[in-house]
Parts: C-alpha cells; sequence; structure tokens
C-alpha cells in the first residue's frame, strides 16, 4: 500500500488547483466518460435526447437567413450536439479533449455521411478571427474554468465570431449547492469508473462561498497509488457574467432558464447566456 493517503486527505486544495492527473482523456476513465455521454437515461455528460434535440433547434433559430452559417461547439465531446447542428444546416467544427470520444464522433459522422470538422484539444487554445456565426459552450463547461481562464477564452470567443455572432453558454446560478453542506463519503469497487482494478474512491465536497466556487475532490487510493481529481464549479449570478462579456468586448446578451431557450426565472438552477458581438 502507498504512503500518500494521508496527505492526500488532510490536503484542502486551492480553488482552481488543477488534478494533479489527467482526467477528461485518461485512457480508462474516457471510457465511463463516453458512455455516460451515451446512456440516454442519465446526465452525468450529456442532457437527455429530447432536451438535446430541442435545444439544437433552437440555437439554430439564431442563425436563422444566414446562407451557410458556421458553429464552433467547444467540448463536443462524442458529436452529439455538433450532429444535430449539421442536421439544422450549420457548417460545423467540433473540438474536445478526449482523443477517445472524438474517434467516436468521427465514426459516427463517416457512417451518417456527415461533414463535420473534429479536433482534438483543448479550447481554451482558439484562435479564429471572425470565422463562426455561433460558438457554443453547453452544459455548465464555462464554470468549470478558473477565472483568469475564463476571462481569456471570452476574448478569444469574441474574436472567433463573426460582427452580429452569437455566444451561447449554460451555466449553474446562484441557487444551485445554496444549501448544500460539505461533506465526505467513501466507497469501494473492484472496478469502475475511476479504473479497472479494484480501489477506494473518497469524495469530498468542499464549498469556496467567498468567491462562488465548489469543488468535488476525488481521492482514489489503489494497492498502487493513491490520486487526486479536482473537479471545479462556480455559480452566476446575470451581473457577473454580463459583467464578464462586457469585460471581452460582447455589446450585450439576452438570458434564459436552460439551453433550450425556457424563460428565464430566477427559480432555475441553470442560467442559459446569448452574448451579442456587435455589427460594427
Amino acid at each position: 500500500m502507498n504512503n500518500n493517503i494521508l496527505t492526500a486527505l488532510k490536503h484542502r486544495p486551492a480553488a482552481y488547483e488543477p488534478s494533479a492527473y489527467a482526467f477528461w482523456d485518461d485512457d480508462h476513465i474516457s471510457k465511463g466518460m463516453l458512455a455516460a455521454h451515451l446512456d440516454p437515461e442519465i446526465e452525468a455528460a450529456t442532457r437527455k435526447p429530447d432536451f438535446v434535440s430541442r435545444s439544437a433547434g433552437w440555437i439554430a433559430g439564431f442563425a436563422s437567413g444566414i446562407n451557410q452559417p458556421r458553429l464552433l461547439d467547444l467540448g463536443c465531446g462524442p458529436g452529439i450536439y455538433a450532429e444535430l447542428f449539421a442536421e439544422e444546416g450549420f457548417d460545423v467544427t467540433g473540438i474536445d479533449i478526449s482523443r477517445r470520444s472524438l474517434a467516436y464522433a468521427r465514426e459516427h459522422t463517416a457512417r451518417k455521411g456527415s461533414c463535420i470538422d473534429y479536433i482534438q484539444g483543448d479550447y481554451r487554445g482558439i484562435d479564429y478571427d471572425g470565422a463562426f456565426d455561433i460558438v457554443t459552450l453547453i452544459y455548465c463547461d464555462f464554470g468549470v474554468l478558473s477565472p483568469l481562464d475564463r476571462a481569456a477564452l471570452l476574448r478569444k470567443i469574441h474574436k472567433t465570431l463573426k460582427p452580429d455572432g452569437r455566444f451561447i453558454t449554460d451555466v449553474c446560478s446562484l441557487r444551485l449547492y445554496e444549501d448544500r453542506p460539505e461533506s465526505t463519503r467513501w466507497s469501494y469497487e473492484d472496478g469502475g469508473f475511476w479504473s479497472e482494478k479494484p480501489y477506494a474512491c473518497l469524495h469530498a465536497f468542499l464549498r469556496y462561498d467567498e468567491t462562488g466556487t465548489y469543488a468535488d475532490r476525488y481521492v482514489i487510493v489503489d494497492e498502487d497509488d493513491t490520486r487526486c481529481y479536482n473537479i471545479w464549479n462556480h455559480r452566476f449570478s446575470k451581473e457577473e457574467l454580463l459583467a464578464d462579456f462586457s469585460a471581452a468586448g460582447f455589446a450585450d446578451a439576452d438570458f434564459f432558464s436552460s439551453a433550450a431557450g425556457d424563460a428565464y426565472t430566477e427559480e432555475s438552477d441553470v442560467i442559459c447566456a446569448v452574448a451579442f458581438k456587435e455589427n460594427v
């Protein structure tokens, strides 16, 4: 048994401290992530098919009247949204860090005869200039990023969009985590999501209320190693989002309660924002 368990358990990470190990593109974990994306009965990685279909149709409406609209899908995963966007008439580019998810997306696209350009990599590194009518970042991925990364990405997205372009994202609202206390729990598996070998999973939910930031910290212990994963999230108000968009150069934004265009209400756990690039 390794000797790093107590060190890992007593450590409280600083806000947005990165995981010590790869997560999204880990060879084993990515199998479970892909399975979660493709399971229509759960919402662990992708929302359920009826919602996704309604969402894609609503998003497509923002390009109504544009000849051959182009859409950039950040964090596209196995291409579930990308395929629907292509069916709506978009020229689609999808970017994701998971090689396994993109391999599935490319194979599926080839079988369907779709024409989608999939790029493997970290979407924080995008470098386009006025190339797309719409950029999407769906399922609360924006709040996973640190404040510095969010600000830098917004500037890049603004540059990526054509005049009159739209950036569409959904985030956690102030209601989420409102009454959830910090907690810890543990479980044992003979092999599962985190490893093909037997392991113990020690999970802690941590609050950083001074910044509206929260973490799910997973300490995975097997006979050979102790690995730590920090999954961050941030909850937003409309005012914070507007300030972030304005700092990146966006002209304004509209707000909804879901990425399918449901009317905004403060009772929702989700805020969907549609930020506008000014036509100058």
